[in-house]
């Protein structure tokens, strides 16, 4: 252990019902269960799902640590963290050799450097094994009642073996931040868009549903693709520059964005980050609108079809409705904003009057930090300067 001496630390505290924030002295986490690992941290961020519960739209009724996506160095570990391949007897998770378990308990190392997704993950269940690492059995949110956050000095990491990653050397640290929450979520609402079988077509040039005796073609002219972003802020930004390297990816032939938000400002410094990127140029398009002009700008890209797809990044009713409006049918629409308003704006009458799917959720972050680290690589530079 590198722990300080002393027992206590700083941290950021809510307290219910809202609107109550504290800087308070709290004991220094411990080690509960041989899976866990003890981070002191050196960034921390502010995401707006901490603020929903700061204003009252998540109710909770004891004082939390915020925070929950961070950095940091690793002070202390459980028993489960061997140096060796060999079966650790004395851990509660001794059925299972760490050989067989997630490769962070026989390499993570006191002194290592790491990055945390925002919420726990084991590494070893069902849903971790797919890919979903979200909806893990184990999974819990860092910041709040159930588990302490970030915004402190130190903070206990359960399930930390497949939780964790290692920080990778030549990123910069408020950079890195970004792939604990933001960067991932970003690309998981782009990847949910495009990877969805309603979009087939626009990367094979075979009408739905692509059978095998189906040897028709799509004109070029009905192969345009048309995307919406609605929202950029920060995570607006993350989605529209992975929307836009996915595409290039792809070689995709001829597509227009419109990256939808009502502060001019943000247009403007989006604009400024995907010029930066060298996203601007290819084969699409990028188009900035207010939310007056959304509507005009998609129609006029997609032959007033629709949009193939939006990536609704708000969190918001107005922002779904929107979302809808800007649709065409069999489009999708990919939310990956906390929606906490207790009515949802839309019905099943007007989802099946225009085939619409919608997928909703929570980012798998460890499953898409290697590619979200990749993306974050190649623009750094933007990220670190201009974002």
């Amino acid at each position: 252990s590198e722990l300080t001496p002393t027992t206590t630390h700083v941290a950021v505290r809510l307290y219910p019902p809202s609107y109550d924030v504290r800087v308070e002295k709290i004991l220094i986490p411990k080690i509960i269960h041989a899976d866990d690992a003890i981070v002191k941290i050196q960034l921390a961020g502010l995401c707006g799902s901490d603020l929903h519960a700061y204003r009252g739209l998540e109710s909770f009724s004891h004082p939390y640590t915020a925070g929950h996506e961070f950095i940091g160095e690793i002070v202390e570990l459980g028993a489960s963290f061997t140096t060796t391949h060999e079966n650790n007897s004395s851990s509660p998770s001794s059925s299972l050799s760490n050989s067989t378990r997630p490769s962070l308990y026989t390499t993570l190392r006191v002194g290592d450097k790491v990055v945390s997704p925002f919420s726990i993950s084991c590494g070893e269940c069902h849903f971790c094994r797919l890919g979903f690492t979200s909806r893990c059995t184990h999974a819990i949110c860092f910041g709040g009642e159930r588990l302490e956050g970030a915004q402190a000095q130190y903070i206990r990491v359960p399930k930390a073996g497949g939780t964790l990653y290692k920080a990778p050397d030549g990123v910069a640290a408020a950079s890195l931040l970004l792939c604990a929450d933001i960067l991932p979520t970003g690309l998981f609402c782009a990847t949910q868009a495009l990877n969805h079988p309603n979009l087939a077509h626009l990367w094979t040039g075979q009408p739905y549903p692509r059978s095998e005796d189906f040897s028709a073609t799509i004109p070029a002219d009905d192969l345009h693709v048309t995307i919406a972003v609605v929202g950029l802020g920060p995570v607006g930004q993350c989605a529209l520059i992975c929307l836009l390297y996915l595409l290039q990816s792809k070689k995709t032939s001829s597509y227009t964005v419109v990256a939808v938000d009502s502060v001019q400002s943000r247009r403007e410094k989006t604009k400024r980050m995907i010029d930066a990127c060298g996203l601007s140029a290819g084969s699409g398009s990028v188009v900035y609108a207010d939310l007056s002009d959304a509507k005009t700008e998609t129609q006029k890209a997609s032959q007033s079809y629709g949009c193939d797809a939006v990536l609704e990044v708000v969190g918001s009713n107005e922002a779904l409705i929107l979302a809808y409006d800007l649709i065409r049918p069999f489009g999708v629409i990919s939310s990956v904003g906390v929606h906490t308003h207790p009515n949802f704006p839309l019905n099943g009458d007007a989802l099946y009057s225009k085939n619409v799917a919608m997928v909703f959720g929570r980012c798998p972050v460890r499953a898409l930090y290697i590619h979200s680290l990749e993306i974050l690589s190649r623009y750094n530079t933007v990220f670190g300067n201009i974002g």
